[in-house]
């Protein structure tokens, strides 16, 4: 959210709390900007808000409070100051991160030890891979490497290429000692990346530290795809959250309820190249190297933002049906599934575990099919 008149202060303003007050007046109605142009003022409509943020893992976080004391605006600038060490320890792209070392280290075959929380964080990936048969796995960084390398040379990779990368992925590899914390890679080439859960895992954390401070009613995100909703906004029940309409991203497709309840969204609508006249997403299936299809849009609701964020990657991977086989046995995770429409039609939005109040369409045009 941008705006030449943001109102400025000073750092004596910002510790008594006139800042926030300025900060209040500012935003105003315009909380509907915030989450993805997401936060919408739809019934039930969205009030003053307190925005707090930084930068970190190449995203924006950001923590919406309703308006209240200053100690909870100095326990939110407090608590966003963690993310910078969560960076630390899960990023791949610094050369002192805990991450990085590991990932050259365990190169060697040796069991290396791993601090508690990128245990947690690994441990949970490899979970939500088995549980989704690979369609998530934390390991397929190399084949994103690939196709980013071959699209700036206007190509494809070649079946060989796909071959030989899938033989140095796979989290089947990843051995991980739950006695002695420690982690082993069991083939040559393997890397792990969380980029696809780091960030939801990261919010969950932080989140976690505003509940034993007494705060209850926020909503945090990163990155505006992966978020948590704890609470409620201004007594409506939950936070208002909007979806993007997967073809007309200017556009709200929907608004989904929240409240204790992370969300992530993943589509290809607008992310994608040709080659030779063939569309191609930069979405990757990890179990055929090659980019996933049949999907456009999927938003997932689940316990966690960490949950939120690989299952939404994995939903979209895994298609309509094995989406609603997995919710069939998992009713805690919700999921809004948009496929592409057929020649001529409209959106078809497919809910799984979503009750009816948590859902308001913004276009009276779009289908909705509750299959749960």
């Amino acid at each position: 959210m941008t705006d030449d008149s943001r109102p400025t202060g000073s750092r004596r303003e910002f510790l008594t709390g006139r800042a926030v007050r300025k900060e209040v007046e500012w935003v105003g109605d315009q909380i509907a900007d915030t989450i993805a142009d997401a936060v919408c003022d739809l019934p039930p409509s969205a009030g003053p808000s307190v925005r707090l943020g930084t930068t970190a893992m190449a995203a924006d976080f950001v923590i919406m409070m309703n308006p209240g004391p200053a100690d909870q605006v100095l326990v939110a600038s407090d608590v966003l100051q963690e993310i910078h060490q969560l960076e630390q320890e899960m990023t791949v792209y610094k050369s002192d991160g805990e991450l990085y070392l590991l990932n050259q280290l365990a190169k060697s075959g040796a069991s290396q030890a791993v601090s508690p929380r990128l245990h947690e964080v690994i441990q949970l990936s490899i979970q939500i891979a088995e549980q989704t048969h690979g369609a998530y796995d934390p390991t397929s960084g190399p084949l994103i490497d690939l196709w980013k390398s071959a699209r700036q040379e206007g190509e494809i990779p070649t079946v060989e290429q796909i071959e030989s990368t899938l033989r140095k992925c796979g989290y089947q590899h990843l051995l991980l000692d739950q006695s002695t914390k420690t982690l082993s890679y069991g083939v040559d080439g393997l890397e792990l990346n969380l980029g696809g859960i780091g960030k939801g895992y990261a919010i969950d954390c932080l989140g976690h530290q505003l509940k034993t401070r007494s705060q209850t009613n926020w909503l945090m995100h990163g990155g505006k795809s992966s978020l948590f909703a704890a609470g409620q906004h201004h007594q409506s029940g939950g936070w208002p959250v909007g979806v993007r309409n997967p073809l007309f991203p200017n556009e709200r497709l929907a608004t989904l309820m929240l409240r204790n309840q992370g969300m992530s969204t993943s589509g290809a609508g607008i992310q994608f190249f040709r080659h030779q006249g063939k569309r191609y997403g930069h979405l990757l299936d990890p179990r055929t190297g090659l980019p996933a299809e049949n999907v456009l849009s999927v938003t997932v609701l689940a316990p966690t933002a960490a949950e939120a964020d690989a299952l939404s990657t994995a939903f979209f991977v895994m298609g309509l049906e094995k989406t609603g086989e997995y919710c069939d046995t998992h009713p805690e995770i919700g999921v809004m599934l948009v496929p592409p429409p057929q020649a001529g039609r409209r959106l078809k939005v497919h809910t799984f575990n979503l009750p009816q109040q948590t859902l308001f369409l913004s276009e009276d045009d779009n289908q909705i099919d509750e299959s749960v």
